[in-house]
Formats: C-alpha cells, sequence, structure tokens
C-alpha cells in the first residue's frame, strides 16, 4: 500500500511514523522545505533555542502525551501563566481573565454591575456578543477588543463569526490556578526541543522523506502527484496543506492570517516574571504578545531571548475563524475522494487545532486504515465536514 503525505510537520510526520508500523506499507513525505518539522521546528539565535511561535505541548487527549514522550524526554509547564498588559489601566492581569482581577481595576464596580447583568451567551452571533455577553463591554473594552481585531486583521469583531476557538474554555476563572492546571503541559528537555523526533522519521525503512519539492499538479482521480523533480502516484493521500490547493482553488483561495517574528535579545538572564510564559497586548501596538522562550526550554544563559509576534499576511498560521471561509473549506472537503485525509491545523481549516490534535488525529488514520473503515477526509466529530 502507497500512502504519501504532503508536508512533514507534527500531523504528517505523526502520520508517517505511526503508519509505518503497518506491514506492507510504502510511505514518502513531500515537504516544501529543507527540514521536518515546519513551525514546531528547534532554531537558534544567539544561542537560544526557539521555534516559530511558542510551542509547548498542551492538551487533555493522554493518548497524545503518551505517544510522544515514547521519543522525548518531557518536562512539566504546568503552572506556566499568561498576563495582559492594558495600557489604559498601566497594568498587567492575568488572562485568563481572573476575579482577583476585577478587585485591582479602577472600574471594578461597573465591571461588576456588568458582569452581573449578562445573560443569553448561547445566543451570541459572532466574537463580540459572545465576550459582551459574558464578560460586559467594559472588560470586552480592555483585554478582547483590540487583541482581536489586530489578531485577525479585522476592523470589527463582529466579523469573526466563530468562536468556539475562543477563549480556550474559559472567560473569567477564580482562586489561584493557573490558565490550564487541568490540561498536560510540557517541553522537551533537550535544547534542541522536538528535533530528535522530527529526525528519527526518515530513518524508518519504509519512509521515504523528499525535500524541497513544489507541487506542481495533482490527480486526485488518477491517484498522482507531479513535483518539480518527480511523479508520485499513491493508494492513500493524507495532507496537510490548505485544502484548497488540492482543488487549484476551485472555489477560491482559502484565507489565513500570517506572523511576523522578531527576536530580541535581552542582557539580562530573565526578563518576564517567574512562571510567566506570555505577555499579551490588547492595546493600540502593532503586536499581539510577546514570549521568553527560556521559560520553556530552560535554556541556561545570562542573556534571554523574547520572540514579539506581528500579525500580518505572510505564511499560512492561522485559518480564519469566519463562517463564509469554512463554507468554502468544506466544499472542498465534500469533493475528497475515498482514501483522501486531510488534517492538521491548515488541512482541515480549523485554528483550534493544535499539536495534540495532529497526533490524535494520526492515532485515528491508522486505527481506520487498520480496521479498513474510511469515515471522511476530516477526522473527529468537532472538524469532520457534514453535508
Amino acid at each position: 500500500m502507497k500512502i504519501l503525505i504532503i508536508g512533514g510537520g507534527m500531523a504528517g510526520s505523526s502520520s508517517a511514523e505511526m503508519l509505518s508500523k503497518i506491514p506492507g506499507t510504502k510511505i514518502t513525505i513531500l515537504e516544501k522545505s529543507k527540514f521536518l518539522g515546519a513551525g514546531v521546528r528547534t532554531f537558534f539565535y544567539g544561542g537560544h533555542p526557539y521555534t516559530y511561535g511558542p510551542r509547548h505541548f498542551l492538551t487533555q487527549k493522554k493518548e497524545t502525551y503518551d505517544y510522544l514522550k515514547k521519543f522525548l524526554d518531557l518536562k512539566s509547564c504546568k503552572h506556566h501563566q499568561f498576563k495582559s498588559y492594558v495600557e489604559k489601566d498601566n497594568q498587567f492581569y492575568n488572562y485568563p481573565i481572573n476575579q482577583s482581577d476585577i478587585n485591582s481595576m479602577p472600574d471594578s464596580k461597573k465591571i461588576r454591575n456588568e458582569i452581573k447583568n449578562q445573560k443569553n451567551v448561547h445566543l451570541s452571533k459572532n466574537l463580540e456578543e459572545f465576550w459582551i455577553r459574558s464578560v460586559g463591554k467594559t472588560l470586552f473594552g480592555k483585554i478582547i477588543n483590540d487583541y482581536n481585531k489586530k489578531m485577525w486583521l479585522v476592523d470589527d469583531c463582529k466579523k469573526i463569526d466563530t468562536f468556539k476557538w475562543s477563549p480556550k474554555g474559559y472567560t473569567i476563572k477564580s482562586g489561584k490556578a493557573a490558565a490550564f492546571d487541568d490540561w498536560i503541559s510540557c517541553y522537551p528537555t533537550h535544547k534542541t526541543g522536538y528535533n530528535k523526533y522530527f529526525d528519527k522519521i526518515p530513518t524508518y525503512k519504509n519512509i521515504k522523506v523528499l525535500f524541497e519539492q513544489n507541487i506542481k499538479k495533482i490527480s486526485l482521480t488518477n491517484k498522482t502527484i507531479y513535483t518539480n523533480k518527480s511523479k508520485h502516484d499513491y493508494d492513500i493521500l493524507i495532507n496537510t496543506i490548505s485544502p484548497d490547493f488540492l482543488f487549484n482553488y476551485k472555489y477560491g483561495e482559502l484565507k489565513f492570517i500570517g506572523r511576523d517574528l522578531h527576536k530580541i535579545v535581552f542582557p539580562t538572564e530573565h526578563v518576564f516574571p517567574k512562571d510567566v510564559f506570555f505577555l499579551y497586548y490588547p492595546n493600540q501596538e502593532k503586536f499581539t504578545r510577546l514570549v521568553e522562550y527560556k521559560q520553556f526550554t530552560k535554556h541556561k544563559s545570562k542573556t534571554s531571548l523574547v520572540g514579539m509576534e506581528i500579525p500580518s499576511l505572510n505564511g499560512k498560521h492561522y485559518p480564519l475563524p469566519v463562517s463564509s471561509e469554512q463554507r468554502i473549506a468544506n466544499k472542498y472537503f465534500s469533493r475528497m475522494p475515498k482514501g483522501v485525509y486531510s488534517i492538521g491545523r491548515a488541512g482541515t481549516y480549523r485554528y483550534e487545532v493544535d499539536m495534540d490534535d495532529c497526533i490524535w488525529q494520526s492515532i485515528q488514520i491508522k486505527n481506520q486504515i487498520e480496521s479498513g473503515v474510511y469515515d471522511g477526509p476530516i477526522i473527529g466529530e468537532e472538524y469532520k465536514y457534514k453535508k
């Protein structure tokens, strides 16, 4: 059985590794770059390890953690914290919003009255309505509005009309618990991060990894793909890139938001407070957040590397959470023939898909192929295409 995988990020690599265990499989990964790992790959700047976007492994699916732990030594990031800087108040607050922070806000009385009078959150039709119905107009203005407008490069949060991903399960928390204390949160102990896992993939006898492959033509009917260097036939295709590409953008090109990453080395051993991994900026700054990589990597140095993320149209990092775009994606999914899977964040066109979801989807694909039951191109009820 010949399996062709487009893209060698976490989704493509985990699929290849798992499917290599099935007797009789011959797997080929077509990778556009010179390496596996995509945004999870570790690079170095000023001696500091970093990834394009902070990549701690965060999950509620223990089987995905158990899978990764077979290949990497992992250290806990259990009590990582997020902070938001509200310029108007000149204060840092917890994110997700914590009840204790409200007490320290100069307009706390007004905020509590607004929260007390909120109702019908389930009737929200867009991101703005959801947050105003959840926390009131004042908190929405402080923490949510400007941040999401620059995050998604829109001029109005009403345009964001799918928001299952927000706010990662929380609106207002209480107590001293960190944002994800009920999740598994970890990061590789080795300075090269996840690279050891990705570098192992090409060593499998029945996995061939082809780098610098630019796809020129795809025939889903004939099960053939042509690249700038070669022709490939397949029995099963696993796609991890945007699904519109498979159909030559027949229904239009799906919109994505990219990121410009600026790396800054500071002349101090630490920049952020202990356990604070992210600083969010919901004001008029062009950047959305800062991350101190040392908080994840535990790299030892007298200096510290901080990454600044600025939303842009450079790259396809985040699928746009807009229903009109997702309807277009569903048109593409509905045309995918049997034996084609589309997984990962770009492949499913779902922002909420993260590393653990990629591994989980790979597990489901392996189960389906072994059982001979094909359940459609999108894995899992939360992502699955429905007519």
